[in-house]
């Protein structure tokens, strides 16, 4: 079981990689008296690793100046968001910490204790406090806390090998984050997140004559304009749109997409499993589904055919409160266009029944014959699975500490899949010290408090609580790291690093991106390089076959073992295609031993899921009622009559961060929630008008937009706010929880399974306030706009 876990698989094979450089340009060059860089950023600051093709431009006394899109990287030819724009101003920002710095304990809240200290120091006083709580409590007192979409974070590395613990945790209840899809389609497939297929890894891309033109694409939960979700280059839809591709977009909130939809379904927050039942139901009764694919490659489509039954359309347009009419023209939409695809989002995950949602999108790829076809679900060939969660376990965790890892006993699915403690009972932990207490902890890019983790003030008691040692590791001070930490290490930004970036964090992967230094603040390391060197001061035992974090990266991302090689051959271009097969169930290409078919115990698509059935939930999926709806919960509909839905991309802002960028926050200087004009007028809130939002677990103040964007009954609230410009130290950290909508959302909720959680789809009520937060935007110019 533990070498079937560990198994290595190869991200992107050496062979694989272009010779030449992307399109001829060199990735250095002079231009207008400056030094011009190309690369392929991937945090910091945080973004899903798309690695968008970027121009820094350097004058001659070392210092970036301006920042533009490369229109020679083949797929993002030039486009940026906002972020990357602003680059310079979050490298050059006078918030940005460039020195680690310590503090005592009896300090943490104290934004005025931190003292600069040496690297030296540093590095001591993690070794003093490691080896003393790893002598007094064991390794499995240690957690690591990751964030999203950093580099760091996304890696088992700091955790197992520099650390040896098996905890690491990402602090959202049911890591409610894109690891049920990850875990559904293993388990289900054999393989990894099926990605829509956008030509990426083509070299003639939209016109190769392997490809075929996506007829109709369904947007299920997902803003790909907004945040290029999960690595996706999210303007690819309207690239394919141009050529004539139809929308479908299932989303309870309207946004730019669902304006130019062919289909909008603008159902009840946290019903799509409902949705995609009856969806189902009506492409096998009206036999639509592909009979070769089902027949060959499909494993319990008779009990798929009969479960869907008990969801008929007209049901669930009662649940999803959608017209049924509709629910009919998008089934026949999607099954008739070939080839379709389905870009699947966040909001998959956020609901109790996240695995059930993810089981009937699988199920609906894969009877319509989409899976792997171009222009349909791209699927990960044996050979393209990534090292980065299963690195490190099976080298630095002997068996014995793996089988300690919190939440194992009781969510055995989450942990032996995502390798992760089960986050909801490491809070239990944290709160009671059972099954062992939690001593030592570090933040990796991770500002949990104010970002990802839920009821937010019970984490930080709970953390306060049991760590006797805590580490942040970040570019700027956070919420989290001012509540809850003794230490803080500085890392480089992606304009003062080089290393590689795969898009879908290297499953699925379509380019492999490269990133080139091109100037340098502090000499600061990046995430790799600091994890190398503190575990080779830790363990040296443990990192002697690598010399360097460019090695050490290969062998855990990729499996590389010519360490040097690969780094050598890429760092001398900027972004290469990685080759990419078709229908490769019929190859033996997504088998390791070589057989055609899926890497499942039948060799199939389980629509029966063997893998659910073994961990005791059913195998065929079903639909769950929102635990906390005006349906499940009428008695307190009166109290709290509205649907909640939380967290909506910008464009300004990646989570948490970019709060103190000042060209960035006037894109979106408060923390906004959108509400029906029709519910405005019935609630007395005006436009631009604070508000306050409760429900059973807390409260939190918002700034209403009164839109047409979300329906009557609903109303939708941004996530990430915490206020750089204000006073740090407790009890305000930065207004931390003043505006915090994870204070309105619950642990403890997640599916049978150990995934999911209620994210988007709750109950509050509102009420308009006389007191105006308004964010003075001349402080946060006065603060932050004079560049370092």
């Amino acid at each position: 079981m533990r070498e079937e876990d560990y198994k290595a698989a190869e991200a992107v094979r050496l062979e694989t990689l272009a010779d030449v450089n992307d399109l001829g340009k060199p990735w250095r060059y002079e231009e207008d008296g400056l030094t011009v860089t190309r690369t392929c950023p991937w945090s910091p600051p945080g973004c899903h690793p798309v690695g968008c093709g970027l121009k820094l431009y350097v004058n001659d006394e070392g210092r970036l100046v301006k920042v533009e899109g490369d229109e020679n990287h083949p797929v993002t030819q030039g486009r940026l968001c906002p972020r990357c724009i602003a680059l310079k101003d979050y490298v050059y920002n006078p918030a940005r910490i460039l020195v680690p710095l310590k503090r005592d304990r009896a300090d943490r809240g104290k934004a005025d204790a931190w003292e600069e200290c040496s690297w030296d120091e540093a590095f001591g006083i993690v070794k003093e406090n490691y080896e003393r709580i790893c002598a007094e409590y064991g390794p499995e007192s240690i957690i690591g806390m990751s964030g999203t979409g950093r580099e760091g974070g996304t890696m088992s590395l700091y955790p197992t090998m520099v650390f040896g613990t098996p905890n690491y945790c990402y602090m959202q209840s049911g890591y409610a984050c894109y690891t049920p899809r990850l875990a559904a389609a293993a388990y289900i497939t054999g393989t990894t997140y099926a990605e829509w297929d956008y030509s990426g890894a083509l070299p003639g891309r939209w016109d190769d004559e392997r490809y075929e033109l996506t007829e109709c694409l369904v947007i299920w939960g997902k803003a790909p304009l907004e945040s290029n979700p999960d690595g996706f280059f999210g303007h690819a839809v309207v690239d394919a749109m141009r050529r004539g591709m139809r929308i479908i977009q299932i989303d309870p909130r309207v946004n730019w997409l669902s304006a130019r939809a062919d289909i909008l379904l603008q159902l009840r927050s946290g019903t799509d499993t409902a949705l995609a039942m009856a969806m189902l139901d009506i492409i096998i009764e009206e036999d639509l589904y592909d009979h070769d694919f089902v027949e060959y490659w499909c494993y319990g489509f008779d009990q798929l055919a009969e479960r869907v039954r008990t969801m008929p359309p007209e049901k669930a347009a009662e649940i999803c409160q959608v017209p049924v009419e509709k629910i009919y023209a998008a089934a026949r939409m999607y099954a008739t266009a070939k080839p379709a695809a389905i870009l699947w989002g966040l909001a998959v995950d956020q609901k109790t029944d996240g695995m059930q949602n993810s089981q009937c999108i699988i199920s609906l790829q894969a009877i319509t014959g989409n899976l792997d076809r171009p222009g349909g679900q791209l699927l990960p060939g044996s050979d393209a699975g990534h090292n980065e969660l299963g690195f490190g376990y099976k080298e630095c965790i002997p068996d014995e500490l793996f089988q300690k890892m919190i939440g194992m006993a009781e969510y055995p699915a989450y942990c032996n899949m995502i390798l992760n403690s089960q986050v909801d009972r490491m809070l239990e932990t944290l709160e009671t010290d059972e099954p062992y207490p939690i001593r030592m902890g570090f933040y990796m890019g991770d500002n949990a408090l104010t970002n990802c983790s839920m009821e937010p003030k019970r984490w930080r008691a709970a953390l306060l609580r049991s760590l006797e040692f805590c580490i942040g590791i970040d570019t700027f001070m956070n919420a989290s790291i001012q509540a809850t930490c003794d230490l803080f290490l500085p890392i480089a930004t992606v304009a003062e690093r080089e290393g590689t970036v795969f898009t879908h964090y290297a499953p699925c992967t379509v380019t492999a991106g490269f990133m080139h230094k091109a100037i340098d603040c502090g000499n600061l390391p990046s995430d790799m390089e600091l994890a190398y060197r503190l575990g080779k001061y830790l363990h040296p035992e443990r990192f002697e076959k690598w010399a360097n974090e460019h090695e050490l990266v290969e062998a855990f991302r990729l499996g590389v073992e010519e360490h040097g090689e690969y780094f050598d051959r890429v760092s001398q271009c900027v972004v290469a295609q990685v080759p990419i097969d078709y229908y490769k169930y019929e190859k033996g290409l997504l088998r390791p031993d070589g057989q055609p078919g899926f890497a499942t115990p039948t060799g199939r698509v389980e629509l029966w899921s063997t893998a659910y059935n073994q961990f005791g939930e059913d195998p065929l999926p079903f639909y769950i009622e929102p635990e906390f709806s005006p349906v499940s919960k009428p008695e307190l509909a009166e109290e709290y009559p509205l649907v909640l839905t939380t967290g909506a991309r910008t464009t300004a802002f990646f989570h948490s961060e970019h709060r103190q960028i000042p060209y960035l926050r006037e894109l979106n200087p408060d923390p906004i929630m959108e509400i029906n004009p029709v519910t405005a007028q019935r609630y007395g809130v005006s436009d631009g008008q604070w508000v306050r939002m409760w429900n059973m677990f807390g409260e939190c103040f918002m700034k209403a937009r009164v839109s047409e964007i979300v329906d009557e009954k609903t109303v939708h609230a941004q996530h990430g706010w915490w206020f750089p410009e204000e006073d740090g130290s407790e009890p305000n950290l930065y207004g931390n929880f003043r505006c915090n909508i994870n204070n309105l959302l619950p642990n403890g909720h997640m599916g049978k399974l150990g995934f999911g959680a209620p994210n988007k789809c709750l109950i509050c009520n509102i009420e308009p306030v006389s007191e105006s937060y308004d964010t003075d935007m001349a402080v946060v110019w006065e603060k932050f706009g004079k560049l370092v």
